[in-house]
């Protein structure tokens, strides 16, 4: 007598092995489409957690690979994160801080202006840098670029300018919340992190290793 349940268990485990098969060849079809080979900029933004962390976490991966990392920090202050102590540990990275810390407590719009325009510079002569046969990066993160350009410390045009011109196989990562629309229009790669729920909306402070 045939048994229903198990009929049943292996039509299902053979639809599951079509549809894997077929991802398979979809995937296959696409990785071989996937033929240009240049750097690619990368734009983090939204209002959820985890912008700056995914791009660090990408840096990490960079200098795992041997490549050079160039991180520079815009907003954040000289204060102490568990990332700037982590980079320390990767001779493959080098961390700029050039921002005097949140807007709202510095309270001085020449200070912070002044402030991402410092930061700009060395931005862009981070990028000149990798215009030879040795270039200084293979990828620079440019932490709460977008910050800066959101309350318009920097010219949207100039950076878009300048990241537009960037060295070809040079990757660079923008963070930060409320991109542009002029910078999300030259990006390869756009994530919007979307908030769902924070910790901090409970009343939970940040934490280290978490926050900071």
């Amino acid at each position: 007598m045939t048994n229903p349940e198990k009929n049943n268990q292996g039509s299902s485990r053979e639809e599951h092995k079509a549809r894997m098969q077929e991802m398979q060849r979809t995937q296959k079809e696409r990785v071989a489409r996937a033929d240009t080979r240049r750097g690619i900029l990368i734009v983090n933004t939204g209002d959820g957690k985890g912008k700056s962390s995914s791009a660090f976490g990408t840096a990490i991966r960079a200098a795992g690979h041997g490549q050079n990392v160039g991180i520079l920090q815009f907003i954040k202050g000289n204060w102490k994160t568990g990332e700037a102590e982590s980079f320390k540990r990767f001779p493959e990275i080098e961390h700029i801080v050039s921002g005097d810390g949140f807007t709202w407590n510095t309270q001085d719009l020449d200070e912070d202006t002044a402030s991402a325009r410092h930061g700009w510079k060395i931005a862009t002569d981070m990028i000149e840098r990798c215009r030879n046969d040795s270039p200084a990066y293979d990828l620079i993160v440019l932490d709460e670029l977008n910050i800066a350009l959101r309350y318009d410390y920097l010219d949207i045009r100039e950076v878009v300018a300048v990241l537009s011109n960037k060295p070809e196989q040079l990757n660079i990562i923008v963070t930060g919340r409320d991109a542009k629309d002029e910078l999300i229009a030259i990006a390869d790669t756009v994530t919007d992190m979307t908030m769902v729920k924070h910790a901090f909306e409970a009343g939970i402070k940040a934490q280290r290793g978490i926050e900071f």
